[in-house]
């Protein structure tokens, strides 16, 4: 049968020949692709629009003009269609001039990118203003606004603690071991009133996608940050939406193609109140420029099982979601008020009043969450960007609504880098780390509390330091034992009157029914019951480590905590 014309091999050669023919030539890139035949042209084109279709599906890239990384592509199309225009006059003289004209409108796309970029600077007159309201804070009462700490719902354990808890949790399940990882979210939210961190598992690599893509990631790891419980648990509906999936369930592609104009912030992930798990997508704003003042206008919910997306405005989300704004985007709006408050130039000169938010440890940016009622609030202290060795304040922002408060430290208040060193040095022969601090109202006090952990991660001690009067530090075992001795401190300190620094305990006297020992988390815990009581009395070590002189039968004194509601447990606080 004859040919129907050359092939793929031939159309090839062709190419290569016509290269080695321009090279020998020599010419610029546009002289050396005008000697290509209009087949080889169409093909290129060809391909070029393939490449462009496949990189937009898989990097998905918002179709936004505030987008840095859309410009990216505008500018890089723009170089290939005045790199097109030059290779076709190059090819016809006839209509040279014409294509040469042409040339402006992608020249004078990229200079309407540079334009919109140097608007979006806080030096253009006026924008310094703007970047000092995009956040608008209130000044606020510490006493007033902030509930007194219920230690029930204190958070002991920071992220680093969860996800050593957390991996411990999926040890214990082998099946899940083999095949899939935890992921490294570890949002905090709250859940049904408690302070958790929640994290799904992930596929542990390529072959294990292609062996459970079918059937999904059946679980996601809950951890309890009060009681440092950890727990996997398994879903009736497995999750299909993740980021460990690469094609179409991919969640990142899959909620851009379906919003493709919305520039998504950095996600979380969260459960509602039934505990079905969902990603939570704030939607950014700009508003100076093109690039400048961001904001969040409206947050995206995308069911993590079944790939369902609710669009909400940002004051209209569910209470069950907690991040709506997220955490590293408030520190930089606070950072803009607190730079531009005095304009532009006094950001720089006389910085009068300029503030900035604290910083962290390793580098990282310094905060912490707070848990009040249905919300968690962004912590971080305040400090003079002419002193970082003292807090001027702090701030506490609503995560779901935005609402921001400042709270003013009449005297002046220590940093939590200043803290956790004091809370360390209390403990320095026993060589623990402090957690960063987690602010909490305790008898109308702002209070550093923070976890004191070993060298193994784990939690051995905790620590309370008064804000303003920080050169005393209050330690203990255990968190009541902890509060204890805070509270006398304050009252020494005369912040507190006497009779407000007790705490509510009681004095019990009984013969052991009972006694049984148990680690919880590298410390030693005596549990005794007395006979004809059904309370389950903790006795801590090694603070209270004179319980091991006693056995069943033996008559014992002691003073414990109030017994809250009906929890079958109390800490004891002192042994007769």
């Amino acid at each position: 049968m004859p040919a129907q014309g050359p092939d793929f091999m031939d159309f090839l050669e062709q190419l290569r020949r016509e290269g080695k023919a321009a090279s020998t030539q020599g010419g610029s890139l546009v002289e050396q692709m005008a000697r290509w035949s209009r087949r080889a042209l169409v093909i290129a084109g060809i391909v070029l629009v393939v490449v462009l279709a496949a990189s937009y599906w898989w990097f998905h890239p918002a179709l936004n003009l505030g987008s840095p990384r859309v410009w990216t592509w505008i500018c890089g199309i723009c170089l290939v269609v005045i790199l097109g225009l030059a290779v076709a006059a190059a090819r016809s003289t006839k209509h040279a001039a014409v294509l040469k004209k042409l040339m402006v409108l992608p020249i004078a796309v990229i200079a309407a990118f540079l334009v919109g970029l140097l608007l979006s600077q806080p030096f253009v007159p006026g924008n310094a203003e703007r970047y000092a309201t995009v956040l608008q804070t209130t000044d606020g009462d510490f006493a007033t606004d902030i509930e007194q700490v219920d230690y029930a719902d204190v958070p002991v354990i920071d992220r680093d603690s969860a996800i050593l808890l957390g991996n411990r949790a999926m040890g214990s399940i082998p099946e899940y071991v083999s095949q899939f990882e935890i992921a490294d979210t570890y949002s905090q939210i709250n859940y049904n009133g408690r302070p958790v961190r929640v994290s799904p598992l992930a596929y542990a690599d390529l072959f294990k996608w292609l062996s459970n893509r079918d059937s999904g990631i059946p679980a996601y790891v809950l951890v309890d940050m009060v009681t440092q419980e950890a727990e996997v648990v398994r879903l009736e509906q497995p999750i299909l939406y993740s980021d460990s999936e690469p094609l179409m369930r991919n969640v990142d592609r899959h909620v851009q193609l379906c919003y493709p104009t919305y520039m998504f912030d950095q996600k979380s992930f969260e459960l509602d109140d039934e505990g079905n798990p969902w990603w939570v997508y704030p939607v950014q704003r700009k508003t100076i420029g093109l690039f400048g003042g961001t904001t969040v206008a409206r947050v995206v919910l995308v069911n993590a099982c079944t790939g369902e997306t609710q669009d909400y405005a940002v004051e209209e989300c569910p209470t069950w979601v907690d991040r709506a704004y997220p955490a590293d985007l408030l520190i930089e709006q606070y950072n803009w008020s607190g730079a531009y408050q005095g304009g532009w130039l006094n950001s720089w000169l006389g910085q009068e009043g300029v503030v900035r938010t604290t910083s962290g440890t390793n580098g990282e940016l310094g905060y912490n969450y707070l848990a009040q009622g249905e919300d968690i609030y962004l912590y971080t202290g305040v400090s003079s960007v002419t002193a970082d060795n003292s807090n001027v304040g702090f701030i506490l922002v609503n995560q779901r609504t935005g609402d921001s408060r400042y709270y003013a430290l009449e005297q002046g208040g220590a940093t939590e880098d200043s803290a956790m060193a004091s809370a360390q040095g209390q403990v320095q022969h026993l060589g623990y780390q402090a957690t960063y601090p987690l602010l909490l109202n305790v008898a109308g006090q702002p209070t550093y509390f923070m976890a004191l952990k070993d060298a193994a991660g784990l939690v051995k001690m905790y620590a309370m330091i008064n804000v303003e009067q920080y050169q005393s530090v209050a330690t203990g075992s255990t968190v009541e034992e902890c509060q204890e001795a805070y509270l006398g401190m304050l009252a020494a300190d005369g912040l507190l009157a006497e009779e407000d620094a007790a705490v509510s305990t009681r004095e019990v006297t009984g013969t052991i029914a009972r006694v049984a020992q148990a680690v919880i988390e590298g410390n030693s815990h005596f549990y005794v019951t007395l006979e004809g009581d059904e309370t389950i009395y903790d006795f801590a070590l090694p603070g209270l480590v004179e319980i091991v002189t006693y056995a069943p039968g033996d008559t014992i004194s002691f003073s414990c905590a109030e017994k809250n509601g009906d929890a079958t447990t109390v800490t004891v606080t002192e042994l007769a």
